[in-house]
Order: C-alpha cells, then sequence, then structure tokens
C-alpha cells in the first residue's frame, strides 16, 4: 500500500488539510501535498488551495474567443456570429449578426453599406437604417460590459497577486516548517492567524486601540470572533538569518507553562514582519503604575511580591523552559498586571531560544536604554545574565520609583543604574528611595532589596546572581514580611490576599520592633 493510501486514513496527522488538494507519494520515503489541477496555494492549511482565475493568464491558458472561468477550470467559447475550430475561433460565413466585443465599428456593418463616418458620428443612407442602428446601439452597450468586465478581471488579478505574496511570506517566516512541528505536537492550542482575522479584530488596527509601543513594535487591543480579548504585536523588524526558524520558535515560546508569563497565543506569518498574538491582561505595565500613578500609594509587600513573581518567571524561562529562553528586553513595561494586580512577564518580540555554541550567539544589539548590560553592549552576546542586569533596573525602579533613563535629568541623574550604584558607594541609599516606602520598619528589607539589586548591576556578569537565586532571595524576603504582617495585622493581612483593590491603596506597618524581622530573617537564612 502506498503511503498515501496510509496517511489519509490518518484524519488527525494527516497533512494535506485544504480543501482540493491532494497526496503524493515521494520517491525519497513519506509524502507531500499539492494542489489539486486548477488550484494554486498552500496545502498545509485550512482553504490553502485557491482557484485559479485561468482567464487572466492566457498565455497558459489560451483562450481566442470569451473566456469564463469555473472553479478548477474555465470555459472558452466564441463570440455569436463564430465557431470554434481546433481551438480557434472562425467567422461564420452564414452569419449576418455582429460580433460581441470586437472594438471597431467597421465590424458592425457590411462594407458596402457605409457612406461616411464623421467623428462618433455615424451617418448612413441606406435602406436597412433601422438594423444599422440597432447594431451601433448593441455596440455602445457591449462596449460598456466590457469595460466592466475588464475591472472585475484587474481586480480579481491584483487579489491572486496579494495571495501570491502572502504565500510567499508564509514559507520565508517558516510556516510550512511550524506546520510540520505543530503536526507532531497534537493538542497544543498555537493558532496561524491569518492578516485578515487580525486586522479585524483589532478594526483594522485603529489607532484607539494601540495599548502600547516601543522600539520592537505596536501592541493592538484585539477581540476575535470567539469574543476571546488579546493582544496583538506588530513587530518593527525581523533578524533575516532567522527568518526560517521564526514560526517553529514562536512554536516553542508558546510552550512556556507558567503563572506570571503572559501565553503567546499564535502568530501570522503572511505578512512582510510577522505579528504575534498573546492573551490580553487588563490592568496595565509596571512601568504604568509605578510611574504614572503618584496619587495611589503602593505598599512595599507589593512592590516586594511583583518583584519575586516577576523573577520567577524569568528563573522559570532560563532554567525549566526546553530549550532555554533568553527575554532579551526585560523592564517595568514589559511586566503586566492581572486583575489581582499579580505580574506577567511579557513581550517575547526580541525572545531568542538560549545559543548552544558560540556561532549562535546575538550579533544584533536589541533592548531598551537604561536597561541594557553594559557587557552586552561591548559584545553583543545576549545572555542569561544580560536578563538579570535588566531586572536590576527594574527591582531600583520598584525601590525609588524612578524611571530607568531621564533624558531631561540633569547629566549625573540620567542613568538609573549609574545613580544607585554612586549612591551605594556614598553610603547614601535612603537618599536614593521612595519616601512612600521609607520607614525604620522597612529599612532592613529595604536594605538587602538594594543590595539584591546592587549584585544584579555588577559589570562583570559573572559575579551576577542567576535568576533562580534571585528568586530564591526575593521569596525569602517575601516570607518573612507576609509572616510578619500576619502576626501583626492578620485582618488587613487577609484583606490583602483576598481583595485586589487592597494591592495599591494600603499601607502595611509595623509597630513592633524590627529585631522581630531580624530574628525572623536569621532563622530562615540558616533553614535554607
Amino acid at each position: 500500500m502506498d503511503v498515501c493510501d496510509i496517511a489519509i486514513k490518518n484524519t488527525t496527522s494527516y497533512a494535506c488539510i485544504s480543501g482540493n488538494s491532494n497526496c503524493v507519494d515521494d520517491i525519497k520515503g513519506g509524502y507531500r501535498c499539492k494542489c489539486s489541477h486548477g488550484y494554486e496555494g498552500n496545502p498545509y492549511i485550512k482553504d490553502g488551495c485557491k482557484d485559479i482565475n485561468e482567464c487572466l493568464d492566457n498565455a497558459t491558458y489560451p483562450c481566442m474567443g470569451i473566456c469564463k472561468n469555473t472553479i478548477g477550470s474555465f470555459d472558452c467559447s466564441c463570440y455569436p456570429g463564430s465557431y470554434m475550430k481546433n481551438g480557434f475561433c472562425l467567422p461564420n460565413q452564414k452569419s449576418t449578426f455582429p460580433a460581441r466585443h470586437v472594438i471597431g465599428i467597421g465590424s458592425f456593418l457590411p462594407y458596402k453599406k457605409i457612406i461616411t463616418c464623421v467623428g462618433i458620428n455615424l451617418k448612413v443612407v441606406i435602406k436597412d437604417c433601422a438594423h444599422i442602428t440597432h447594431s451601433i446601439l448593441d455596440f455602445k452597450y457591449k462596449s460598456s460590459s466590457l469595460r466592466i468586465e475588464n475591472f472585475l478581471l484587474f481586480k480579481e488579478h491584483t487579489k491572486r497577486k496579494l495571495q501570491h505574496i502572502k504565500n510567499n511570506y508564509f514559507q520565508q517566516h517558516g510556516g510550512l516548517i511550524l506546520f510540520e512541528e505543530m503536526k507532531s505536537q497534537q493538542g497544543h492550542a498555537f493558532k496561524i492567524f491569518s492578516e485578515e482575522e487580525l486586522q479585524q479584530a483589532t478594526k483594522k488596527f485603529n489607532e484607539q486601540e494601540i495599548l502600547g509601543q516601543g522600539g520592537n513594535g505596536i501592541v493592538y487591543k484585539g477581540l476575535l470572533k470567539s469574543n476571546s480579548e488579546v493582544a496583538v504585536k506588530k513587530c518593527m523588524t525581523i533578524d533575516e538569518q532567522k527568518k526560517k526558524e521564526f514560526g517553529k520558535e514562536m512554536l516553542i515560546l508558546s510552550q512556556t507553562n507558567h503563572k506570571n508569563i503572559v501565553k503567546l497565543l499564535g502568530c501570522c506569518l503572511e505578512v512582510e514582519v510577522p505579528m504575534l498574538v498573546y492573551e490580553f491582561i487588563p490592568n496595565g505595565t509596571l512601568f504604568h503604575l509605578i510611574h504614572e500613578n503618584h496619587g495611589n500609594h503602593i505598599s512595599l509587600i507589593t512592590r516586594l511580591r511583583i518583584a519575586h513573581e516577576s523573577a520567577e518567571a524569568l528563573a522559570y524561562l532560563h532554567s525549566c523552559a526546553s530549550p532555554p529562553i533568553l527575554h532579551g528586553d526585560v523592564k517595568s513595561s514589559n511586566i503586566l498586571l492581572d486583575n489581582n494586580f499579580s505580574a506577567k512577564v511579557s513581550d517575547f518580540g526580541a525572545s531568542i531560544l538560549a545559543p548552544t555554541d558560540e556561532m549562535q550567539f546575538v550579533t544584533l544589539v536589541q533592548g531598551t536604554c537604561g536597561y541594557l548590560d553594559p557587557e552586552y553592549m561591548q559584545t553583543c552576546q545576549l545572555t542569561d545574565k544580560s536578563d538579570v542586569y535588566s531586572f536590576g533596573v527594574v527591582l531600583l525602579e520598584l525601590l525609588t520609583r524612578k524611571k530607568a533613563f531621564n533624558l531631561d535629568a540633569p547629566e549625573h541623574e540620567k542613568v538609573l543604574s549609574m545613580m544607585f550604584l554612586s549612591a551605594m558607594k556614598e553610603n547614601k541609599l535612603e537618599d536614593m528611595l521612595d519616601d512612600q516606602i521609607k520607614n525604620n520598619e522597612n529599612m532592613e528589607f529595604l536594605e538587602e532589596m538594594a543590595e539584591l539589586a546592587r549584585k544584579c548591576l555588577d559589570m562583570s556578569s559573572i559575579n551576577r546572581p542567576s535568576m533562580k537565586e534571585i528568586g530564591d532571595e526575593l521569596g525569602r524576603l517575601r516570607k518573612v514580611m507576609e509572616h510578619q504582617c500576619a502576626k501583626q495585622n492578620p485582618e488587613e493581612m487577609e484583606s490583602f490576599l483576598g481583595d485586589s483593590s487592597y494591592v495599591i491603596n494600603s499601607t502595611v506597618e509595623s509597630t513592633k520592633s524590627f529585631s522581630i524581622e531580624k530574628n525572623a530573617m536569621k532563622r530562615l537564612k540558616s533553614g535554607r
């Protein structure tokens, strides 16, 4: 039995899923798919094989008469007054009726009957005047019909040309490779979206639907036909060297499964630069919370929790994902907040799979000013420690409520990380801290968080901790603070855990001696 005969019976893995597609046995083994005769396109996707309009390609499908496209084929017939012979239309000698769609007045009238022709006014002195008048009117009507038909044919030709371009983009971005991978991973919910679907979802990428934008692209809010809210990212550029593997890498990124990572739902590959589709997270970004809501109080325990959740997400990408994933653009605007103000690390626009050898190191500097690892700037080698440096800057934002880079500030205050390291050297940490959280009860927590940030910002990547170590340390601090708050303010802590509005507006205060905190920390440290 041929390979195709076996493959067709397995409906779950059969690759030729487009209607009007055929399975062809490959002499090298296996099988391949192709569109049926009269169709063209991509047989590996639903409705990928489209009808060919043969009437638009007279060289391949010659028709010397009236061409009419049909589904999967075409009909060729002669104009009235002529007949088909060996593929050619020959005039019918017995017919005196004028042929249609013939440009030229002389074709409508017997030669001997024409007296004069002035401009477009035909003056004829002839017995059969009525017949000639009818012929002229018929000519005018048919000429108008021809113009409409030509317009429709041009429109159809443009549509086919656009579809051809889309198919080329789909293949360039690894669409076929992606499809093969999806076949081998049955049940995975990753989806390949069409451009039309995403245009409808975002109201043709309406400016009012923009959620955010940056150097990598613009993110729009979208609503799918299923009434699911999504975030659609239109990327600005794509690494030419990675085009063919793009779809496959997006599938790997979509398999990340962590409560603090935004889910990648699918992508669109039939455009010049691919688009990414994520789950929609409703409460904006950490950047917005810190820098654009100064009227709201953000308690230290809330900041610590967000930092811990973000660190856990990055540690998962570095240590648990297979293969490991480097984010490449860690910053407060890429940390989203859900309904409960839990952190969700987002935007894999700059993400890459961790290189397996030196030949695969990134050569294109990417990231955001103020968060970029200085070592990466020199070597152009993106590593997990590059993400660590960027996370250190996010920690500073949480501690100081200052922006990572402020172009309008004095020269020595433009870059937050440099300003912080200078303050640490001069033992002036308190001058950097946000007044909302700077008090005696919080000070030891703040000092430990600041020391952790300093380690993340070490100029040498070798000296920086891993994201797992950072997550463990922040988790330890969080447990101590939550334990202390639970003992001192049980009602407030219960409210904090059960009410998302409490996250922003609450102030977690301590009334007991901070020596209790120190002892609790020491006990936890000794038990690690």
